[in-house]
C-alpha cells in the first residue's frame, strides 16, 4: 500500500509511490500552484549590465483551484495578483515553482504543447480599452482564437460562431463589422469576454474585469460572468480590489500582501471571521450602508507599502501591523489553520473581539 502526504491547500494528496492509483478528475484540482516565484531583475549599466537586485513580485505562492469554483485573489496594488495570473497563463515564465493544469506540469511547456493548453485556459484583461486591437473589427477580434487554433475554417461558419458569441454576451450581432472605438467601456469588456469564451475553455482568469468600468456597468459584467460560468461550467480565478465584489462572486478567497498569500479560505469563513490583521484592515475599510454601524472604529494601516525590491524580513506585514511583536520580525509565519476555517500566516491572529471592534459586522 502506497503512502500519501497530506496537502495543506485542500487539493488531492501527493503520491509518494508509483503504485498509487491515479486521482479521479472529480477530486483532482483543475489548477495546482506550488511555491510559485517571480523575481524581476534590477540591473545597472547600459552596455555591460549587472544585476544589483530583484523585484520580488511573487514569492512562494501556493494554492489549488477546484473544478467549477471561483477563487478570488485580493490585495493592494502591487501585491502580485496580476503577475500570479500571468504566471498561471504562462504569459510570463516563473523564476521557480510549479503550475499544474489537470495534473500536467505546464511550467516549462513551449510551442505546440503550450498552444494546446491555451485552448483550455483564457484570460479577460483589466483594461477593455487597451486589450482590444483598434485596427481590427469586433468580428475579427472575437474570431481570432479560431484562426490561431485552426478552427471553423469556413468564413461563413466562423462568422456565425462569432455572432452567436456576441449574442450570448449581450452584444448586437449586427455590429460584427464595427471597431472597438464605437463601443462603450462595458460593451468592450463584453467583447473581451466573448473572445475568452470562443474556445470553450475550462479555466477563465478575470484580472480586475470591472475596475475600469462605471459602477452602473459593473453589475452587468459581473452578472454576465456568473451566467457564463453556470452555462459553460467554467472554473474562474477572479482578481479584484473591491472586497464586496469578491464576496458576491467567489467561493474561496486568497488575500495577498507583497507577493505572498497571508490568508485563504472560503468566502463565508474569511468574511465572517478574518484572522490576519491585514485582512481585517481591508474588510474594515469597506463602506457599510447601515447607520447603526457608523460608530465602529476603522482600522487604518499606518505607513506605506514597502518596496517589493526590499521587503521586510520574516513577516512582511510587521512594519504596518498594529499587533506586531519582536517574533514577527524574526520568524516568518506559515499558513496554518487558526481554528476559524481559514489558513492564516500570522503569529498573533485577530480575536473575535478585535474583529468586532474594527467593524466587521458578521464576526461573533
Amino acid at each position: 500500500m502506497s503512502a500519501q502526504a497530506p496537502d495543506p491547500f485542500g487539493g488531492a494528496p501527493e503520491r509518494l509511490a508509483t503504485t498509487a492509483p491515479p486521482v479521479p478528475d472529480a477530486v483532482q484540482p483543475l489548477v495546482q500552484v506550488r511555491d510559485l516565484v517571480k523575481h524581476f531583475p534590477i540591473t545597472r549599466g547600459i552596455i555591460f549590465q549587472r544585476k544589483i537586485g530583484a523585484v520580488r513580485a511573487v514569492d512562494g505562492v501556493s494554492f489549488d483551484v477546484r473544478r467549477g469554483e471561483t477563487l478570488g485573489i485580493v490585495g493592494e496594488t502591487g501585491c502580485g495578483k496580476s503577475t500570479t495570473a500571468k504566471l498561471i497563463m504562462r504569459l510570463q515564465k516563473p523564476t521557480s515553482g510549479q503550475v499544474r493544469f489537470e495534473g500536467q506540469d505546464i511550467t516549462d511547456l513551449r510551442g505546440a504543447d503550450m498552444k494546446a493548453i491555451r485552448r483550455e485556459m483564457q484570460m479577460i484583461f483589466q483594461d477593455p480599452y487597451s486589450s482590444l486591437n483598434p485596427r481590427k473589427t469586433v468580428g475579427s477580434i472575437i474570431g481570432e482564437p479560431y484562426a490561431i487554433h485552426g478552427l471553423k475554417r469556413e468564413k461563413g461558419e466562423r462568422k456565425r460562431a462569432v455572432q452567436e458569441l456576441m449574442e450570448t454576451v449581450g452584444l448586437n450581432p449586427e455590429h460584427y463589422n464595427r471597431y472597438p472605438h464605437e463601443f462603450s467601456g462595458g460593451q468592450r469588456q463584453r467583447i473581451g469576454v466573448a473572445r475568452a469564451l470562443a474556445l470553450r475553455p475550462k479555466l477563465l482568469i478575470a484580472d480586475e474585469p470591472v475596475s475600469a468600468l462605471d459602477v452602473s456597468i459593473q453589475a452587468q459584467v459581473l452578472n454576465l460572468l456568473r451566467d457564463m460560468q453556470r452555462r459553460f461550467g467554467l472554473t474562474l480565478i477572479f482578481i479584484a480590489h473591491d472586497l464586496s465584489v469578491v464576496r458576491h462572486m467567489c467561493d474561496r478567497v486568497a488575500v495577498m500582501y507583497l507577493g505572498k498569500i497571508v490568508e485563504t479560505g472560503s468566502g463565508d469563513d474569511l468574511y465572517a471571521f478574518p484572522r490576519h490583521p491585514y485582512t481585517g484592515a481591508l474588510l474594515s475599510a469597506v463602506p457599510v450602508a447601515d447607520p447603526s454601524h457608523h460608530g465602529s472604529e476603522r482600522r487604518l494601516l499606518s505607513g506605506d507599502v514597502p518596496s517589493p525590491a526590499n521587503p521586510p524580513k520574516a513577516c512582511r506585514f510587521h512594519t504596518r501591523c498594529p499587533k506586531a511583536q519582536e517574533l514577527c520580525s524574526r520568524q516568518q509565519p506559515q499558513l496554518e489553520d487558526k481554528g476559524s476555517g481559514t489558513l492564516t500566516a500570522c503569529h498573533f491572529p485577530l480575536s473575535r473581539e478585535e474583529v468586532a471592534a474594527i467593524g466587521v459586522r458578521s464576526a461573533g
